[in-house]
């Protein structure tokens, strides 16, 4: 694929439309949603032959505060309650009415999916995630991005909203500040260019362009990317040659607890339901219960990059209830057994270390890493998971005005019809991985997605 660029408006487009989205992932399906609602002519293209993005690869889940999810769970939260948990988790790096505009929208778009469109959200209400002083996440009944994309999927086909796949965007037109249209690449080596009165990027981050993550964030360009190879970057690259202003570029989230060699997502909650991580010692190495994002880079520090999640059989019951749990189990990540002589048999670990390990858990008081403990300590059977670290998505990109998503300037104001969602817009998770709160990333996704399809 040729570099993306901008370039002026050609003298006539084979086709135009009122809003032009380009990326088909759960952040682009919501602004077609929302545009349709609001009586645009939309397009939404996709450069893969079915739509999955990094939405796909995810747990599905969605942060929202004030539902009515909640308040049937008899759970007392706010939106401003929310936006503090975020700025408090980013160490109040971000910008702050982007926080409040992304809390106060995230409740309202759920019910709208719930309500208006059939989508079969649930609270997840058996598990905290780190950083969120609610329960607060919501999500489909598999738990599963997979599920979360075809839903949308499907209620964009219902609606006749035109979708087009294997279509890649490879160059922007502009005037100015003012957005004509997009050039696409079809696979048969031909082009189309659709003109547009909107343009919104919904194209995701730059995790999948190893040259942008080493030069951004090369603390992580050694992990294993877990995002969507589709991910490359073309939302800052035509931002650059726009004059767009760019924020935190080196914010990502990051993932410590893949199984290896499996590469299937293990649930945070056999972790912050009591488990543990150790390395290949059998040691345990850090505070788990800061977050997976910073796991990531905590679990890449142990010899050979590799660590071992330690759980119970009442922890794998409460994963169970994702479909990526479900999955590590039958293709045998999930080792098992009675004692942790033999679980240490199995793993290779040393039985010592591993007793020690958990033997220093503390049954109600802090332990040496600063980890507070509370929960039920770990008892027969055991489990184990062999994980590494991850790079998810990047969480900088574009800025973009909080109240209509539209792309700021360096020179000042904003681009007269250029919008950005989800990972191609700056999000919420402050300079780097640490500041990322569970979530962030669709939280993002809908809620700009939402705010720009709306115009």
């Amino acid at each position: 694929m040729a570099a993306p660029d901008v370039c002026p408006p050609p003298e006539a487009f084979e086709l135009t439309v009122e809003t032009l989205i380009i990326g088909a992932g759960a952040c682009g399906m919501v602004a077609a949603l929302a545009a349709h609602e609001a009586g645009q002519d939309v397009l939404l293209i996709e450069a893969d032959a079915v739509p999955t993005g990094s939405t796909a690869l995810s747990a599905g889940l969605i942060p929202a505060a004030g539902t009515k999810f909640q308040a049937s769970a008899q759970i007392d939260d706010t939106p401003a309650l929310f936006a503090r948990d975020i700025q408090a988790k980013a160490h109040d790096e971000n910008d702050a009415d982007l926080v409040d505009a992304m809390a106060r929208t995230a409740g309202p778009v759920i019910e709208w999916l719930a309500d208006t469109h059939g989508l079969p959200f649930s609270l997840v209400t058996d598990f905290d995630y780190p950083g969120h002083s609610r329960r607060r996440m919501h999500g489909l009944p598999t738990r599963s991005g997979r599920e979360l994309i075809d839903a949308l999927r499907a209620r964009v086909e219902a609606l006749d909203i035109p979708l087009i796949c294997n279509r890649r965007a490879t160059r922007l037109f502009a005037a100015g500040s003012h957005l004509s249209g997009a050039q696409l690449a079809v696979p048969d080596g031909s082009i189309e260019t659709i003109g547009c009165d909107r343009l919104i990027l919904a194209c995701n981050g730059f995790g999948g362009n190893r040259a942008m993550v080493s030069k951004h964030m090369s603390e992580i360009d050694n992990a294993v990317w877990f995002g969507h190879d589709g991910n490359r970057g073309e939302a800052i690259t035509w931002g650059e040659a726009l004059g767009a202003k760019t924020r935190h570029l080196g914010a990502y989230q990051g993932h410590g607890n893949v199984a290896h060699p499996h590469g299937i997502l293990i649930t945070w909650a056999t972790v912050t339901e009591g488990g543990i991580q150790v390395n290949t010692d059998g040691a345990r190495f850090w505070n788990e219960a800061q977050g997976y994002s910073e796991a990531a880079r905590a679990v890449l520090s142990q010899p050979g990059g590799i660590a071992w999640v330690i759980f119970d059989a009442r922890i794998a019951g409460i994963a169970r209830q994702f479909e990526d749990f479900k999955n590590a189990e039958s293709q045998g990540a999930v080792i098992r057994d009675e004692t942790l002589v033999g679980l240490a048999e199995k793993t290779g670990l040393p039985t010592g270390a591993l007793r020690r390990s958990i033997a220093d858990i503390p049954a109600n008081g802090t332990d040496a890493f600063g980890r507070t403990w509370h929960l039920p300590a770990l008892a027969p059977p055991f489990c184990a998971v062999k994980v590494t670290g991850a790079l998810f998505h990047t969480q900088g990109g574009l800025e973009v005005d909080p109240a209509t998503a539209k792309v700021r300037m360096t020179s000042g104001g904003a681009f007269e019809n250029l919008y950005a969602a989800g990972g191609a817009a700056c999000g919420v998770s402050g300079s780097g991985d640490s500041g990322y709160l569970s979530g962030n990333g669709l939280l993002a996704a809908v809620t700009l997605g939402f705010i720009a399809g709306h115009g």
